[in-house]
């Protein structure tokens, strides 16, 4: 496997064994599910955030390696570009006063990066998409020195046979064409993850998904991309075109893009796992020794590394994750819509909605997703893309009378879905006093129309007010952002604009 990782060097046989692996692991998978061997229901969450890694200029700086080896800590890896990190938090118990125990985590591991980055004078700059990036600093030489990047860029350029085109219109216009899918790595994202029991992963899932958009309206942070405006969340776009293997005739065709937010609720957790099977072909046809069968048979419980490497490129905004742990094996939610910053505590407060909503929204006994389309909820999710604080959202009214409506996200985030998030995390215990703390930064977020992609663009227009140029002004605000955001102070509070000289 090593060699094959290295060289790239698949053929046809390799592919035809990962083909009959792949419908192993997924029968492997179906009888663990039937036989109900998966883990108790324990609460736990993780959390993984990409970073960024800039200058004092506001500048990217080409420099993981160099950074990874100061910070020397194995929470903290490398993710696709040379100017990007990932912080990984071990899972916590959704309880009590989690979230202001992840804050410190986060504020002590970030602190800590970012004075180790400043020895090689980088700093750490947590923000959806760098603004002062540059179509030169996305080339494949950029790429992060580890041997799996090199290998899945291969493998997705030879599947697409052709350039990635990426063409976003948001503000202004974007249309620009690179040879590798480096451009993938200007997106950083906060993970959330949830595990589940199978009876109740439909149910998370597809709550997850509903509040996707609402996720992205209260939490966009990447207006800019390449000197650009775009839309207030210009990752999903980025992402979606910067990993797209379909030539135009096949999505002309309507083939599915391997970033995909879905087209239906689900029943079951099987049902993703086969949808990855039944519409992607696999990329990194890397197999392993195991029998998962066989191992079933000898009462032991299989990797499924297969199935798992497949699923790790398919780019659901919502994931399925199966894993095990101390030989037990579970199933996670990872949900992966959000924009990386600005602050720990914006962060924080992001997770906090989103744990409490999906709970609660998981066990109402009439699901939103039975009252709300599925295409409502794909619509939904690229408004608040484009627009961010200022989108209006398809949901279902209250009241007997039924139907849909369109309000704006910041009424409905106010009006109904905070006292919901309120309740979910009553329902996980979490204490009071962090409850209404973090649900506190999204109601403000709410009342001022703020979030990170507004301030940025906001603060971005009064430097070119201020006769600033393009670059100048990404620049500075750049700066602007990286200084606040180690100040700390949630989004909702920062001045717009830069200080007096």
């Amino acid at each position: 496997m090593g060699e094959k990782v290295v060289s790239g060097a698949f053929d046809l046989s390799d592919r035809q064994r990962y083909r009959r692996k792949l419908h192993l692991c997924l029968e492997g998978l179906g009888r663990l599910l039937a036989e109900r061997r998966f883990d108790r229901p324990r609460n736990l969450m993780g959390m993984e955030i990409e970073l960024n890694l800039a200058g004092a200029d506001g500048l990217p700086r080409m420099m993981n390696g160099e950074v990874l080896e100061r910070i020397a800590s194995p929470d903290f890896q490398t993710e696709l570009g040379m100017f990007n990190l990932e912080v990984n938090i071990v899972p916590h118990h959704l309880d009590g006063r989690v979230f202001d125990q992840l804050a410190e985590e986060l504020r002590t591991g970030l602190g800590y990066a970012h004075r180790k980055a400043a020895e090689v004078a980088a700093g750490i700059v947590m923000i959806g998409i760098l603004p002062t990036l540059d179509p030169k600093d996305l080339h494949a030489s950029n790429l992060s020195e580890a041997d799996r990047y090199t290998l899945l860029n291969d493998q997705i350029v030879a599947a697409r046979g052709e350039d990635f085109e990426l063409d976003i219109e948001g503000v202004e216009r974007l249309v620009c064409t690179f040879p590798s899918i480096t451009p993938e790595a200007a997106c950083t994202s906060v993970q959330l993850h949830l595990q589940v029991t199978p009876a109740r992963f439909a149910d998370v899932w597809n709550a997850a998904q509903a509040v996707a958009a609402v996720q992205i309206a209260v939490g966009a942070n990447s207006p800019f991309l390449f000197g650009k405006e775009l839309w207030r969340e210009s990752r999903p776009p980025l992402f979606q075109q910067a990993t797209d293997t379909r030539p135009p005739e096949l999505q002309n065709q309507g083939v599915r893009p391997r970033t995909w937010f879905g087209e239906r609720w689900i029943g079951s957790a099987y049902e993703l796992f086969e949808e990855n099977l039944r519409f992607f072909p696999p990329l990194l046809p890397i197999c392993d020794e195991e029998d998962p069968l066989r191992v079933l048979d000898d009462g032991g419980v299989p990797a499924l590394g297969e199935l798992v490497l497949h699923n790790g490129t398919v780019y659901r905004w919502n994931r399925p994750v199966y894993g095990l742990a101390d030989g037990v094996p579970h199933l996670r939610v990872e949900n992966r819509v959000l924009p990386a910053g600005p602050t720990v505590t914006d962060v924080i407060a992001n997770a906090a909605l989103y744990y409490g909503l999906v709970r609660a929204l998981a066990e109402e006994p009439r699901p939103v997703w039975t009252r709300l389309p599925f295409s409502a909820a794909a619509e939904n999710f690229e408004s608040a893309c484009r627009l961010g604080i200022d989108a209006e959202l398809v949901w279902p009214r209250r009241g007997r009378s039924g139907g849909l409506t369109r309000v704006p996200a910041v009424e409905l985030v106010r009006d109904e879905l905070l006292p919901l998030a309120a309740a979910g995390l009553d329902a996980w215990n979490i204490e009071p006093a962090d409850r209404d703390r973090y649900l506190g930064v999204i109601e403000e977020r709410c009342k001022r129309r703020v979030n990170g992609a507004s301030w940025q663009a906001d603060t971005y227009h009064r430097g070119l007010e201020a006769g600033l140029g393009r670059d100048e002004a990404l620049a500075a605000t750049t700066r602007r952002y990286a200084e606040l955001m180690h100040g700390g102070e949630p989004v909702h509070s920062w001045p717009v604009g830069f200080p007096a000289p």
